[in-house]
């Protein structure tokens, strides 16, 4: 007897030993895998979040969106030359090289050449000539005037060196950041270490949510960031092992109408529609209070250059009525609309209330839903007369001519539903021209006002940043934009 407890609890001790190395590392559980780690190429939402990590930039923004230093500082000599200086901080890279002024040079450069192809390269076109002072310092000369050119600059930094080498740092990353690649032995499983304590996380990739969160609670990983259907929030609450913690977002979803079609064309239809939807209750009921109802447009309230006064249109299923009724809507002859969302099961279900809320006051509406593709070509080919969908990590206020300027219909934008009003189109172009942050607020705010009058959006929400981690996990913070920076300071 005495035997087989000393085999069973040598056992246990084995067991432990084999799992103690995997136990050392923090797993994140991901939704989908990084693209890539080039910093010069990452545009989807995980590999941009990841190579902050990895590399600096130049800049970055603070709590209100503003351009702040990141690696170096700036002043506008002229309106089209902007000098940078780079501090102290952050100016060894993984491979023990310095950072110097040759490297950012050498990163913008890459980027500007048509034939390498960056996604990245079209926000950055204005910059006509880029000159090195000395090791600290770099001059940006710019084709136009841009008060917002420090902002663009958010392109982690990579060695001047290894871009002559052609090094694979999609794979191979070496950055100045505080994290550095391990390994990335598969496409789902990756492996960054904390430069300051050597301490590892392990990035998972875990595609279906529940089994995600069903690793969660076994301890097969040990933390999950956002994309979490509220049902799973609210009982991940309930579990002891587990801690959830919440931070309003930025994302903002909206309803987007057709502007070119017969009926969605109506202004008393799109303002009927406005007043149909009960956000609160959808917030409530689908998004387990995980959102803010919007009344602005694409940026919160908080941004410098938000409008925290605009009006917003509250739930008055009356008056959604009285303004069908005027465009000549009324029960023997109702209102009837197709509506086109993705197959994700989350926003079926906010469609389905949607479609609910909207036969309340007399409208009779399609739900049509589509796998991920088949959907986004419709709505950029103008095949839809409402749709829904989410802007993601909006900084800049630059996006109001890209998503509302008639010269960005798609493809040459996102100005999907073919908005045309030189009134807007004007005030776009005399926000970007202002020479000052305090002057684009100003009439960013402008815009806003005449975009609420003229209703392309129907403002919806701003979705919260959900965490759910392991007790053993403290010390990460949410950010707005749900980037993984936490990762800097958590421990466990």
């Amino acid at each position: 007897m005495k035997k087989r407890y000393f085999l069973i609890f040598f056992a246990i001790i084995l067991l432990s030993a084999c799992n103690e190395p995997q136990q050392q590392n923090l797993r994140f559980g991901l939704s989908t895998a990084p693209i890539t780690l080039d910093s010069r190429f990452a545009t989807d939402a995980v590999s941009s979040r990841i190579n902050r990590l990895l590399y600096r930039a130049l800049v970055d923004f603070d709590e209100n969106l503003r351009p702040t230093p990141d690696l170096a500082s700036w002043e506008q000599l002229k309106p089209t030359h902007y000098r940078f200086r780079l501090g102290d901080n952050g100016r060894q890279f993984h491979n023990g090289t310095r950072l110097t002024a040759h490297d950012v040079k050498a990163t913008y450069d890459f980027i500007l050449d048509k034939k390498n192809a960056s996604a990245l390269r079209t926000s950055l076109s204005l910059i006509k000539q880029i000159r090195v002072q000395d090791a600290d310092t770099v001059d940006f000369i710019l084709d136009k005037p841009d008060t917002l050119f420090p902002g663009r600059l958010l392109v982690g930094i990579v060695p001047a060196a290894l871009i002559d080498k052609k090094h694979p740092l999609n794979k191979q990353p070496v950055g100045s950041g505080g994290f550095e690649l391990v390994k990335w032995p598969t496409a789902s499983h990756l492996y960054l270490k904390r430069r300051r304590d050597g301490r590892q996380v392990e990035f998972l990739e875990v595609k279906d949510p529940n089994t995600r969160t069903l690793k969660l609670v076994s301890g097969e990983l040990d933390m999950l960031q956002s994309e979490l259907s509220p049902e799973m929030v609210t009982w991940l609450t309930e579990r002891s092992e587990v801690k959830v913690t919440k931070r309003q977002g930025t994302n903002f979803s909206y309803i987007g109408f057709n502007l070119q079609d017969s009926v969605t064309s109506k202004f008393a239809v799109r303002e009927a529609i406005a007043y149909a939807i009960n956000r609160e209750e959808i917030i409530r009921s689908i998004l387990g209070n995980a959102a803010r109802p919007a009344s602005s447009f694409l940026l919160p309230p908080t941004h410098w250059a938000g409008h925290p006064g605009l009006p917003s249109y509250s739930y008055d299923p009356d008056k959604a009525r009285a303004l069908l009724a005027q465009a000549g809507f009324t029960a023997e002859n109702p209102l009837k609309l197709s509506y086109k969302t993705s197959s994700n099961p989350s926003r079926i279900r906010i469609a389905t209330v949607i479609q609910q809320q909207l036969k309340g006051v007399g409208i009779e509406m399609d739900l049509r839903t589509y796998d991920w593709g088949t959907f986004y070509g419709d709505i950029k080919t103008g095949r839809f007369q409402m749709y829904s969908l989410s802007w993601v990590g909006i900084k800049m206020p630059d996006i109001f001519r890209y998503v509302f300027h008639s010269s960005a219909v798609p493809p040459g934008g996102a100005n999907r539903g073919r908005l045309k009003n030189p009134e807007i189109d004007a005030l776009i172009e005399k926000a970007e021209a202002a020479p000052t942050f305090d002057k684009q607020a100003a009439l960013y705010r402008q815009l806003q006002e005449l975009l609420f009058k003229e209703l392309p959006y129907v403002p919806l929400w701003y979705e919260d940043h959900v965490l759910a981690t392991r007790q053993r996990v403290n010390g990460y913070s949410l950010a707005p934009d749900g980037n993984y920076d936490g990762l800097n300071t958590v421990t466990w």
